[in-house]
């Protein structure tokens, strides 16, 4: 519009306020500027099909959401924040895809780091299909990206919260969020081992359960015994 310069992390001009960056890249779903060949932030080449309006509407801005599909993605998109709505069935895609990507590129690598935005004010938003108030999520548990989350409908990803997220599958990490559970899940079948050796031992020292000598150390074992199973 008037020809100044502007960064590829920009989605509007700082002198005349044009919007940029309006489409989503289909690999990466960072946002592109319109008109441009190949993403920014990964190379990939543009590849978009404009769709029906929905009558689904922001859960921040209220405006209409505009339908497209973004390679073999179908995803909702936001016109005026640039945020994206995808049901449960496109998510699992995504993450899918992403992850075979990860798995035949070999690109799994350090995890991104957190960007340093502090969110000042939290706001929950309803979900666009049933309009209740979505559960805000640290994607995977340590991606760092809080998402909006529907467990019936779908997921909101504030602008570049699904590209962050895609850049955290493609280096690993839901594979090492799935490791560390299972070792959390270990440690916790040990713990719960180690406590009921521990109790079976006290119930050997002690005896049957209450006489006038060791009552109470047997019924706090006989109890824990109860609380273990």
């Amino acid at each position: 519009m008037c020809g100044a310069s502007a960064s590829t992390e920009s989605s509007t001009c700082d002198h005349c306020g044009a919007r940029l960056a309006t489409i989503a890249c289909p690999s990466c779903f960072g946002m592109m500027f319109i008109g441009a060949k190949y993403c920014s932030h990964c190379g990939a080449a543009a590849s978009r099909l404009e769709k029906d309006a929905s009558e689904m509407k922001c859960p921040r801005c209220r405006v209409q959401l505009n339908a497209a599909m973004i390679g073999d993605t179908e995803l909702m998109e936001c016109a005026k924040c640039e945020g994206l709505w995808a049901d449960s069935d496109a998510l699992g895609r995504i993450q899918n895809d992403r992850e075979r990507q990860a798995a035949v590129l070999g690109s799994a690598g350090p995890l991104p780091g957190v960007d340093g935005v502090t969110e000042l004010s939290v706001r929950y938003i309803p979900c666009p299909v049933c309009s209740q108030l979505m559960n805000r999520i640290n994607f995977a548990h340590c991606s760092n990206v809080i998402v909006d989350v529907c467990r019936t409908h779908g997921t909101w990803f504030d602008r570049d919260e699904l590209r962050r997220i895609v850049e955290f599958i493609r280096a690993g990490g839901l594979e090492r969020s799935r490791q560390k559970e299972m070792n959390e899940l270990e440690e916790q079948r040990r713990q719960v081992a180690a406590a009921r050796t521990a109790a079976a031992g006290e119930a050997r020292v002690y005896g049957p359960p209450y006489d006038a000598r060791s009552g109470g150390v047997s019924l706090a074992a006989e109890f824990l015994r109860g609380f273990l199973r």
